[in-house]
């Protein structure tokens, strides 16, 4: 049974977007992920879907329980870094909700 929600299935969609960004540019230019990349998002995919706050999760930045594995929270860092500032003008609409989500957290916190 998934606990999918509207939040979770956006987030999911924006980790998917900047995994991809980031493989298109410093892995293969191709339209598909490497392999280390699609790992990374059924890594990523998983968590979001286990997520203990259900439909109040925070943004991963935001948390105070960090269910990352180290190996996987280093690199789910590198693709942020580099695809954050891109993800403006590639998914304007995304980048807006996650603004929104993160106020959100922020509130809660």
């Amino acid at each position: 049974m998934s606990t999918d929600s509207k939040r979770r299935r956006r987030e999911r969609v924006t980790v998917e977007k900047m995994i991809n960004i980031y493989c298109k540019k410093t892995h293969t230019p191709q339209n598909r992920r490497c392999e280390d990349c699609e790992r990374l998002y059924k890594y990523s995919s998983k968590k979001i879907e286990q997520c203990m706050f259900g439909e109040n999760k925070p943004v991963c930045a935001r948390c105070k329980i960090h269910c990352y594995k180290l190996e996987m929270r280093v690199e789910i860092k590198k693709v942020m870094r580099y695809s954050g500032p891109r993800m403006l003008f590639k998914h304007p609409i995304l980048t807006f909700y996650h603004i929104i989500d993160s106020k959100r957290s922020n509130r809660k916190a």
